[in-house]
């Protein structure tokens, strides 16, 4: 279990009860204040109480801790005669990876339904006809606590990944032979292929999860995985999305030999993986919304999104057995690392459209191939965006009293209806 999967349970120091979690703690950076319900440190002692903390902001020396990572990993990138080898068969370095960790990698995801209550409100009795597939499935970690939740006969699940062996997980589950209500159906699919899945007609799904997979793709997949998302989806239907972000600790933990492009690594168990930029300032651009849009998210649509989940140990973990589980910020001169609630809602209040308008651009802070991308389905707007968030969170870890900053992109995009006037934009 890595350091960021501890159980409640673990290394507790306080007996101090457990903050419940009731909804979403996505923050809409136009707001005054985040939901009810985050977690606020507001004692520093409270600390170590809670395995994590909502709205944190990065710590001061976070610039620096940044440079200094990335100075480090372009020092020493793999070399060019080695990438191919890691681009060419994605596939079997997954195979590999679940038939050495099976299904007890990563935990359910019963998150879900708090952070997209879309697919909640498909799984109700009243719901009627529904189809949700869930691309880059695993061994099954988001589907079947959807399955096992379900109150609608007619919820018809989907599940597809690139890996053979992750499939055949899914299949071998008790659930899958006998689902208590609604059907599911799991097969070998690649997201980026020319086809699409067996058993889906074109247009012809309600909701597309995307639960880290997008950062397991070379960018230049990106387009046909879009395509293909776009495709399979009815007019108006969901893309809804979580992967990682830009400047995680697990981007900046990565050492020499690991860095195939800019912001886009090999793990050691030779797993990929892209860190996606979100920009609350008019001055960068959104990735996500650029690939799937064609232009960058409205201020209306971003959200200071900061995900707090109830059992730390249904986090995703990250593959790389090498990874350091240190802190990256050392204390500062009072012994603090983290930040009280004045600070955090002064940081919230930062987070505005024009609160860095004149900052420096970042270099490398969008992908090249984002600059000129068409994807095959046709030309943008293919999607519009409903909500596109970046969650920064303090991850305690009681046990061996670390303190770790993660940051995750959450977006959800909805295809274009029809146009009324000139004839099918968005729609198959």
């Amino acid at each position: 279990m890595s350091s960021d999967e501890q159980s409640p349970a673990e290394g507790s120091t306080t007996n101090k009860p457990r903050i419940p979690k009731t909804a979403s703690s996505v923050h809409d950076v136009t707001a005054d204040k985040p939901p009810f319900g985050s977690r606020f440190l507001t004692d520093e002692a409270d600390v170590w109480s809670q395995n994590a903390w909502d709205h944190v902001p990065p710590p001061t020396d976070q610039d620096e801790v940044i440079s200094a990572a990335l100075s480090k990993q372009k020092s020493a990138p793999v070399p060019e005669e080695e990438k191919q080898k890691y681009n060419e068969k994605p596939a079997k370095h997954w195979d590999n990876f679940y038939k050495a960790n099976a299904s007890n990698f990563f935990r359910n995801r019963k998150w879900l339904h708090l952070e997209f209550p879309e697919l909640k409100a498909a799984a109700e009795p009243d719901a009627g006809p529904m189809v949700i597939a869930e691309i880059g499935c695993g061994a099954g970690n988001a589907v079947f606590p959807l399955l096992e939740a379900n109150k609608n006969p007619h919820l018809h699940l989907k599940a597809y990944d690139y890996s053979s062996h992750a499939v055949k997980l899914v299949q071998n589950n008790p659930l899958y032979s006998a689902p208590p209500l609604g059907t599911i159906e799991s097969a070998v699919w690649d997201l980026t292929s020319s086809e699409l899945p067996p058993g889906l007609e074109p247009g012809s799904v309600d909701i597309i999860t995307l639960v880290f997979v997008l950062s397991a793709l070379h960018p230049q997949e990106w387009a046909n995985a879009t395509s293909n998302i776009h495709k399979l989806l009815k007019p108006g239907g969901l893309v809804l999305i979580r992967d990682y972000g830009r400047y995680d600790l697990t981007q900046l933990r990565f050492k020499g030999g690991r860095l195939l492009d800019d912001n886009f690594y090999i793990r050691g168990d030779k797993t990929r993986v892209y860190f996606f930029e979100l920009a609350l300032t008019r001055r960068y651009t959104d990735e996500l919304a650029l690939l799937f849009t064609g232009s960058p998210a409205s201020a209306a649509s971003k959200a200071n999104n900061t995900v707090h989940i109830v059992e730390e140990n249904e986090e995703p973990s990250d593959s790389d057995p090498s990874a350091r589980t240190t802190p990256l910020t050392p204390p500062d001169s009072s012994g603090r690392t983290t930040p009280t609630l004045a600070e955090v809602e002064k940081s919230l209040s930062s987070l505005s459209v024009n609160a860095s308008e004149h900052a420096p651009h970042k270099a490398g802070a969008i992908h090249p191939i984002l600059e000129n991308l068409s994807p095959a389905e046709g030309s943008h707007p293919l999607f519009s965006t409903v909500q596109l968030g970046v969650d920064r969170r303090l991850i305690v870890n009681r046990k061996r009293q670390l303190k770790m900053y993660r940051v995750w992109m959450q977006g959800k995009f909805r295809k274009l209806e029809p146009e009324v006037d000139g004839g099918a934009r968005g729609s198959d």
